[in-house]
């Protein structure tokens, strides 16, 4: 019957397969939320139609005032793999497992990320202006160069910072990884060069870039300070989180001829004011926050999803997509 419903949220960004996984069960009623739904919007409609027992969140904020409004909350999934907009600690408290898409994102970003490499070093976008602005014989005055034999800083060895690091291997680049969480026999099994200083590391790099998550020790991690000791010639890549990289910092350093150039995905306000310096800039390449939004990635992370939410709803969790792994008996 109707009234034994599990009723579970999901955003308008689900793809068709997963919502296919889900309401080909006789026990989910599904209801849609628009991805950039208001907070306050937000809370009415859980409210309006609780008790709630999931919800599927994109960039949707969600803590203490959106568990009180749903009433009976099982599981908050996140169609993705970061989660710094949810409270997780106050999903603890109530035993609610935060879930997240695992791996089904992490190809897309490594590729995101070495396009912007690539991008920036082959001078993509002056090369293309060369031919169309009709200023070919300008050519050999912006020559692009070669990853082949590059140095290149992965921070992060997670995920994606894994698979960064195996794509840079194909290209023949020297890859060495930051992550003090990682030990460092993982790191080298991978074919990897394992730093335990970023700081020491930072000036041999050609390119760093960024694939740890968001977290009270990450924000500002690179800094004017930071930012200050890599090599002037090097570009700096984030495809993770906006807030890692103190944007006024990267904005000097470029104009000031201590960095070479930037690959920004992410930003400290999204999405950011058309006022950004950053945006005038001929040697920053920027994308809205869509490195880990491929066509192929929406629907693994989408299917992965549900699957998380019908794990617990049926009482056995994939364990290894829960953050708060306090929450697991």
């Amino acid at each position: 019957m109707a009234t034994n419903k599990k009723k579970i949220f999901v955003t308008q960004t689900m793809s068709p397969g997963a919502r296919a996984l889900l309401t080909q069960r006789d026990d989910i009623e599904l209801v849609e939320f628009s991805n950039l739904i208001s907070a306050r919007d937000f809370e009415a409609m859980l409210k309006s139609h609780a008790p709630v027992h999931g919800v599927a969140l994109g960039a949707t904020a969600f803590g203490e005032t959106e568990l009180e409004a749903s009433r009976d909350m099982k599981v908050v999934t996140r169609i993705g793999v970061g989660y710094d907009a949810v409270d997780v600690p106050a999903l603890s408290r109530r035993k609610v497992p935060l879930m997240v898409a695992g791996t089904a994102n992490s190809p897309s970003v490594a590729e995101a990320a070495l396009f912007m490499m690539l991008t920036l070093a082959k001078r993509a976008n002056e090369l293309h202006a060369c031919v169309k602005d009709g200023k070919w014989a300008d050519r050999l005055g912006m020559l692009p160069f070669d990853l082949y034999g590059k140095n290149v800083l992965v921070v992060g060895f997670g995920r994606i910072g894994s698979r960064t690091a195996k794509r840079c291997l194909a290209m023949e680049m020297n890859v060495q990884v930051y992550d003090p969480y990682k030990p460092a026999t993982e790191i080298e099994a991978a074919g990897c060069e394992p730093v335990a200083d970023l700081d020491a590391a930072l000036p041999q790099a050609d390119f760093v870039t960024i694939h740890c998550p968001k977290t009270p020790e990450t924000v500002g991690l690179f800094d004017a300070t930071r930012i200050g000791r890599m090599n002037p010639k090097a570009y700096l890549i984030n495809t993770a989180r906006g807030g890692i990289v103190k944007e006024k910092a990267l904005y000097d350093a470029l104009i000031s001829g201590k960095l070479a150039g930037a690959g920004i995905d992410v930003f400290e306000q999204e999405p950011p004011p058309v006022a950004n310096a950053l945006f005038a800039l001929p040697n920053v390449i920027m994308a809205p926050h869509v490195a880990g939004v491929t066509v192929e990635a929406v629907n693994r992370m989408s299917e992965q999803t549900a699957r998380n939410i019908l794990s617990v709803l049926d009482g056995d969790p994939i364990r290894q997509n829960i953050i708060n792994q306090d929450v697991l008996g």
